[in-house]
């Protein structure tokens, strides 16, 4: 069984939104964080889906549910006060209703340019290795930035790749993880790929898609925009 948790619970502070967070902002009347669940719920592998929302946009969540008729969605759940605390939230929703050795996909609710192929390639790549860490080959030269502001060392760009989602692990061990990180007084953990490796895990990669990017600036959105704009006249003129 596989269930994804889809985070939808930030703020949208680094786009300088006052009103609306940017997970809400719509495209072509569609919000953004309906673009991305409806590839979770229109895959044919996914059995559930979590969703990890703003406390009081949860009713705006659940209309918007409605409206679109997103049907695989069994909880809507309040964020955290971090990251963590709001992946833990959507964590342990999950195993209120779902066992140990189920797959969780764990994806930004902002990254909508995830596609049916690349979530079937995490889905295998889990089943195959217990784990799947969505990646991305790094295309520029990577320095290493000392405290001074002064560089150091230039990395082997062969060797660099991005860690994206969506990342994907037994529930029954990520949520262990993030309790022994609670016990130890982490919250400091990048995502979850970074709390995995933490707890000992052997991380196994899955390459996806460049463009698979995480809407943080409104130059995200400019480049949303111009993709979904892109695939809507390709399908119109059958190209």
């Amino acid at each position: 069984m596989n269930i994804a948790v889809i985070f939808a619970g930030g703020t949208g502070t680094r786009m300088s939104i006052k009103t609306v967070p940017k997970q809400f902002l719509e495209l072509h009347g569609k919000p953004i964080i309906i673009y991305t669940l409806e590839k979770f719920d229109q895959h044919e592998e996914i059995d559930g889906i979590i969703v990890v929302c703003l406390e009081s946009w949860i009713p705006k969540m659940n209309s918007l549910l409605s409206r679109f008729a997103i049907q695989k969605v069994k909880s809507v759940v309040p964020g955290g006060s971090s990251g963590m605390e709001s992946i833990f939230n959507g964590l342990s929703a999950a195993k209120a209703l779902y066992g140990d050795d189920t797959f969780v996909l764990i994806h930004d609710g902002v990254r909508p340019l995830i596609d049916h192929e690349s979530i079937t390639k995490v889905i295998r790549c889990a089943e195959e290795n217990g784990n799947s860490v969505t990646v991305v080959p790094a295309k520029e030269t990577i320095a290493i930035i000392d405290g001074e502001g002064k560089m150091g060392e230039i990395l082997d760009r062969k060797k660099c790749w991005l860690a994206r989602a969506p990342q994907c692990f037994r529930l029954g061990e990520i949520f262990e993880a993030h309790l022994d990180a609670q016990k130890a007084g982490r919250n400091d953990f990048v995502d979850s790929a970074d709390l995995m490796k933490w707890k000992g895990a052997e991380l196994f990669p899955c390459e996806g898609k460049s463009e698979n990017i995480k809407i943080t600036t409104a130059d995200d959105y400019y480049f949303f925009k111009a993709l979904i704009e892109v695939q809507e006249y390709a399908n119109l003129f059958g190209k």
